[in-house]
């Protein structure tokens, strides 16, 4: 029975999780263009919102870009490039470690804030604070992972998630196989990143793949039109 869950939740929920989340994506996209954004109580507790959204930021930022690399990177190029498994473990531990400590100090300010603040409470939905808190619980699961990973050195674990990884986005039935020993809190910091991945096309997080990119290649001047009150106003009689 336990091989059965195994697979279904690393070996076909992987599947399910991204489909939605391309899918849903694209339907809001089109459907919805209005609300692809986050809503904004920046007026609010500023100076907490501010520190805690940096915080956050940067720290997810940089734990995401960690686990794309470093999970679907080739084992065999970091072979050829002489990085061995256990370095890459040990950089994996110290770099997600301390951008997670920043991302949990982030995401604790912005959960005490949105409910703790009467006003920003009343101005969020129940699936804003939904997913911030879930995003909390990821960040603590994954830094959970570290005491595990640090009785793992040799880079074994880490060789096994990238083969998972990689074996899903390489259509391999036989993918979940590489992580059935693996620990408890790292299967679930697996199935509660797919589930974000699940959830994503429904929730604020969308705004994430709205850099404001265009921004680097528009005119540094603007053009503003002085409003001519005489011909807006109904002459009198």
């Amino acid at each position: 029975m336990s091989g059965f869950f195994n697979t279904l939740f690393f070996g076909i929920y992987p599947y399910i999780a991204l489909s939605v989340l391309i899918v849903g994506t694209i339907i809001r996209y089109d459907r919805e263009p209005y609300s692809w954004r986050a809503g904004s109580s920046q007026l609010l507790r500023r100076k907490q919102l501010v520190w805690g959204s940096v915080l956050f930021h940067v720290g997810v930022l940089i734990i995401f870009f960690g686990h794309l690399v470093g999970l679907l990177t080739p084992i065999v190029l970091f072979d050829f490039i002489g990085i061995s498994h256990g370095a890459k473990q040990v950089l994996a531990v110290v770099v997600g470690g301390l951008a997670g400590l920043l991302a949990i100090v982030g995401a604790g300010m912005l959960i005490h804030r949105r409910l703790y603040d009467a006003r920003v409470r009343a101005a969020s939905s129940s699936m804003d604070t939904f997913i911030i808190c879930l995003l909390g619980f990821q960040l603590l699961l994954g830094l959970g992972t570290i005491p595990v990973s640090l009785m793992h050195l040799n880079g074994e674990e880490m060789v096994k998630f990238m083969s998972w990884a990689q074996g899903i986005f390489t259509f391999n039935g036989a993918a979940a196989n590489y992580v059935v020993g693996a620990s408890w809190i790292f299967k679930l910091h697996l199935f509660v990143g797919l589930t974000i991945l699940l959830i994503f096309p429904f929730t604020r997080l969308v705004h994430m793949l709205s850099a404001p990119v265009r921004y680097l290649w528009r005119p540094g001047y603007q053009v503003v039109r002085e409003r001519n009150s005489t011909n807006s106003r109904k002459p009198a009689e």
